[in-house]
């Protein structure tokens, strides 16, 4: 399979037109990844524009693709959101990756009453910075059309706001009705995950009074981690996806 890169805006690139990489994407393509002249590449710009092309000069500093295929794909709709609380450690991190590895549409961090982990000021910055950097690396991994978005994060209020117009399913290991039960509507499917402690029976009720769905995930309980990449499995399969 080809190397795939992203690039800053790639909108009006045609065919037989030079693209070329620079700074960290160079450096990587050339170091890290080893390309050589005359191999094959695909180009995106996160934006859905997806562009196959072959090396044609290679260096630490610039690498140079000349463009032999340009298609776009459409965004994915209904999209999956996955609303994933803080938590300590790199959990919600692993989980950020695997989510966009898996296809998810959007990211929201949200800073539940039960998570340890704490953004204010400027580590809520930093963090939504990390959270980025990680969807993109994950996207180019994965070979992806679409990087997913990382939003500001929110609270509960706000999350709240969203079940008026998006479909809002809490994972709760208590809940009477499956995901896997669940049929997709046309809204965007928002999937909240809580912390380590779980999602408070205060949170809960406030979202469940704003429209949320409570649903379960198997029989066992998932740890922060990994119950978001599984729930969005899940929904995979239920939106034909896979």
């Amino acid at each position: 399979m080809a190397l795939h890169f992203l690039v800053e805006s790639s909108s009006d690139t045609a065919v037989g037109d030079l693209v070329v990489l620079t700074g960290a994407e160079a450096k990587h393509a050339a170091v890290v990844r080893r390309l050589r002249v005359g191999e094959s590449v695909t180009v995106g710009d996160g934006a859905g524009v997806w562009l196959s092309g072959v090396a044609e000069e290679v260096t630490p500093a610039r690498v140079d693709v000349r463009v032999s295929q340009r298609t776009v794909e459409p965004a994915p709709t209904p999209r999956i959101v996955l609303v994933q609380a803080l938590a300590k450690g790199d959990r919600d991190e692993l989980a950020v990756q695997a989510a966009c590895e898996l296809g998810v549409d959007e990211i929201v961090p949200w800073q539940a009453s039960r998570s340890v982990s704490r953004w204010e000021g400027p580590k809520a910055v930093k963090g939504r910075e990390r959270w980025a950097s990680i969807v993109r690396e994950a996207a180019k991994q994965a070979h992806r059309a679409w990087v997913p978005e990382v939003v500001a994060p929110v609270t509960t209020k706000e999350l709240a706001a969203r079940a008026s117009q998006q479909r809002v399913l809490l994972l709760d290991p208590t809940a009477p009705l499956s995901l896997s039960q669940v049929t997709p509507d046309g809204r965007d499917l928002v999937l909240v995950v809580g912390p380590e402690g779980g999602i408070s029976d205060d949170e809960m009720s406030r979202l469940v009074d704003a429209g949320a769905e409570r649903v379960l995930l198997g029989d066992t309980v998932l740890r922060t981690s990994t119950a978001g990449p599984a729930a969005i499995a899940v929904l995979s399969v239920a939106l034909e996806r896979w």
